[in-house]
């Protein structure tokens, strides 16, 4: 006998980080993961020590974009040495790193969240809230440059 869902959530999920968002014109580059840890998607990343290299580690001068989702990936982290599809303009989905407002700048904080707080972060340049989101949802971000 089959099994039937028979309730759904009132809203369904917007998306998830690192998920593109639209289908509106982006530009992406490939790099390689150097974190021992990986990176995850919707991750800022910044550039590494290597040649082509990436990192999670913020770096004031060294923002890159943010790590788009490997379509044909299941895991939620990319690991050390694979090739990272990062987005430099377009719009995406990530992780709000506090409470942030529809038309705020992107910054990313020394611990790499997602805010739109300009005291002590690191600009993301030309990328802004596409949405108002609570601390820790998923929202909307694009570069539209």
């Amino acid at each position: 006998m089959a099994i039937v869902q028979s309730s759904y959530a009132d809203t369904p999920p917007i998306g998830f980080p690192g998920m593109i968002a639209s289908g509106e014109a982006s530009n992406r580059i490939s790099r390689t993961v150097e974190d021992a840890a990986g990176i995850a998607f919707g991750t800022a990343v910044f550039r590494g020590l290597g040649d082509h290299g990436c990192t999670a580690t913020p770096a004031a001068g060294a923002f890159l974009g943010f790590v788009a989702t490997d379509a044909a990936g299941s895991a939620d982290t990319l690991p050390q040495y694979a090739t990272a599809a990062v987005l430099t303009k377009g719009a995406l989905f990530v992780t709000a790193g506090e409470a942030v407002t529809d038309g705020a700048a992107v910054y990313v904080t020394a611990g790499g969240a997602i805010v739109d707080t300009a005291t002590d972060t690191i600009a993301a340049p030309g990328w802004l809230f596409d949405a108002t989101a609570a601390s820790g949802a998923v929202v909307r971000i694009a570069n539209r440059g």
